[in-house]
């Protein structure tokens, strides 16, 4: 499952109760659609450092970061690849 698939499934289940995030856009802001408020930003923080075990700073808790599906996706990814250890030959 592709991280948006992810987000997709929890943002239906924890914010639009099963009623289907196919007419969310990738673009569409959560907060402009009522979708998620101040409140459900902290449920989503939460699950994405469960989730996929990064942790979020306050610097990265902006709407370019946290506002869409698009946005949600690539930040997830950026902060995964990012905690993601390096190892060296030798």
């Amino acid at each position: 499952m592709s991280v948006e698939q992810q987000l997709r499934q929890f943002v239906n289940e924890t914010f639009l109760f099963g009623q289907g995030t196919e007419a969310i856009g990738p673009d569409d802001s959560f907060m402009e659609q009522g979708i998620i408020d101040s409140t459900g930003l902290l449920e989503l923080v939460n699950y994405l450092e469960q989730q996929f075990d990064i942790t979020l700073e306050d610097e990265d808790l902006m709407p370019a970061n946290l506002d869409s599906f698009r946005n949600l996706s690539a930040f997830v990814e950026r902060k995964v690849g990012a905690a993601e250890p390096v190892t060296r030959p030798g």
